[in-house]
């Protein structure tokens, strides 16, 4: 599949307590955010820690933008992302992905 790809990450995390579980956020959200230009075809990233507090809610989604498909496989395996999976160890108990195309504006 070629053309800009969206992939979408949610996790639950771990935590006790509310502090914990804030920390686990922020945690989270510092590490992913600190990959912004450090990775070819990374074209947009953003994170969200969510503030609903429902029961049935993850606790962060990440957000981000690849050039194509071969960008988003590269991403995978490339050092800063494994060392960001690294340094986040078992705080992540939940994991839910989607990846899809991103239709070209004009066509």
């Amino acid at each position: 599949m070629s053309g800009p790809i969206k992939h979408i990450v949610m996790w639950r995390l771990r935590g006790e307590t509310a502090a914990e579980r804030l920390a686990a956020r922020t945690k989270v959200k510092t590490l992913f955010e600190g990959l912004k230009g450090r990775i070819d075809g990374l074209t947009h990233i953003e994170v969200g820690t969510d503030i609903s507090n429902v029961d049935y809610a993850c606790d962060v989604v990440l957000v981000s933008e690849f050039t194509d498909s071969e960008a988003l496989k590269a991403y995978a395996n490339h050092p800063e992302h494994l060392r960001v999976r690294e340094e986040l160890g078992d705080l992540r108990i939940g994991r839910f992905q989607v990846d899809y195309p991103i239709k070209e504006t004009g066509k």
